[in-house]
């Protein structure tokens, strides 16, 4: 065989192997602000492998590299966090960084893990300009103003992104919502909702069954009444404008059987939903947005869910009064338009 013929025969079986070794390298997840348990959990699954072995497929092909350690600036019980899960990460392989520019440089995906939503428009705005593919967790933002200014930028960016509680990926309620007692008639959802004076009061934790409600009702509210339950919990009922009807009830942490649950009616029956099925059926949907780049929870669903929130909290200002979604919406982005 020629020399030549040898030479080129050896240039092409390289060059194959060397694409072989890429394709099978990890994707590189980056984390932003680590004061938040999700961080050790998922970085857990990714790097040693989920709780049950036979679900390392769902996962495989990436790896948590890099991480920016400041996540809420003046939140005590998350700030006091931060050097626990950050000894955490390294353990872990983790390369801690000291800014997101630098974290979105070494990484092909990103984690914003900072449990302070006032915090996430900052630390988004650098990955969107870095066209990273982002998971943004609960809650997307401190005000109903910075959701939509967070949803604007990467609309304007083209960049691939959502925001979720983990409740929204339970079996029980995903089946619901995928049409298993038909359409949903009326639903009620309870997790608990403590409350973080710098939030809207059910940004903060009562996200997690309001994201419950709106997996099961889907978009379409039109007003909120909030009021009290007779033990003296926060109970907030929507109105939908095809007179659906649903309802969020804070719960006692306590309860028996647990804080999480609730039940929706729809047109061939009835099924329990809400429950909590631990974070990594939530990080399934995150890798399967990184795999596809298409988001399990529109844009719309997710606005609306937090205006319903915030609607939620102009009621108990008005006492208790009917407030419209479309009304907080539009004062939303009148505060919006008067920043630019």
């Amino acid at each position: 065989m020629p020399l030549s013929r040898l030479a080129r025969m050896v240039a092409v079986a390289a060059a194959f192997l060397t694409s072989l070794c890429a394709e099978e390298a990890p994707k590189k997840v980056g984390i932003i602000g680590l004061d938040t348990s999700h961080v050790v959990a998922f970085t857990t699954v990714f790097n040693k492998g989920p709780k049950n072995p036979a679900d390392a497929a769902k996962y495989a092909g990436f790896r948590v590299t890099h991480a920016f350690a400041q996540g809420s600036k003046d939140i005590p019980e998350s700030t006091s966090r931060v050097p626990e899960y950050t000894e955490k990460l390294k353990g872990m392989g983790v390369e801690i960084v000291d800014s997101i520019e630098k974290l979105c440089a070494q990484v092909d995906f990103v984690l914003l893990e900072s449990n302070d939503g006032r915090v996430h428009l900052e630390q988004v705005l650098p990955v969107l300009k870095a066209g990273k593919t982002v998971f943004i967790d609960k809650p997307i933002a401190g005000s109903l103003a910075d959701v939509i200014r967070i949803q604007e930028a990467a609309r304007q960016a083209g960049v691939a992104y959502f925001c979720s509680s983990s409740l929204r990926f339970a079996a029980s309620t995903q089946a619901v919502a995928q049409g298993s007692i038909g359409k949903v008639k009326t639903a009620h959802t309870t997790s608990p909702a403590s409350l973080e004076p710098h939030h809207p009061d059910l940004y903060w934790y009562g996200v997690h069954g309001c994201e419950s409600l709106y997996a099961v009702m889907g978009t379409g509210c039109v007003s909120v009444k909030r009021d009290k339950t007779p033990e003296g919990f926060i109970q907030v009922t929507g109105s939908w404008g095809d007179g659906r009807i649903g309802t969020f009830r804070e719960a006692d942490r306590k309860a028996k059987g647990g804080p999480y649950g609730g039940k929706a009616v729809g047109e061939k029956g009835e099924a329990d939903v809400g429950k909590f099925d631990g974070y990594e059926v939530l990080l399934q949907a995150v890798v399967k947005m990184f795999r596809t780049g298409r988001p399990p929870v529109s844009a719309e669903e997710t606005l609306e869910l937090y205006a319903f929130m915030e609607a939620a909290d102009e009621s108990k200002r008005q006492g208790g009064a009917e407030v419209k979604l479309a009304d907080v919406l539009a004062k939303a982005r009148a505060e919006v338009a008067k920043g630019r």
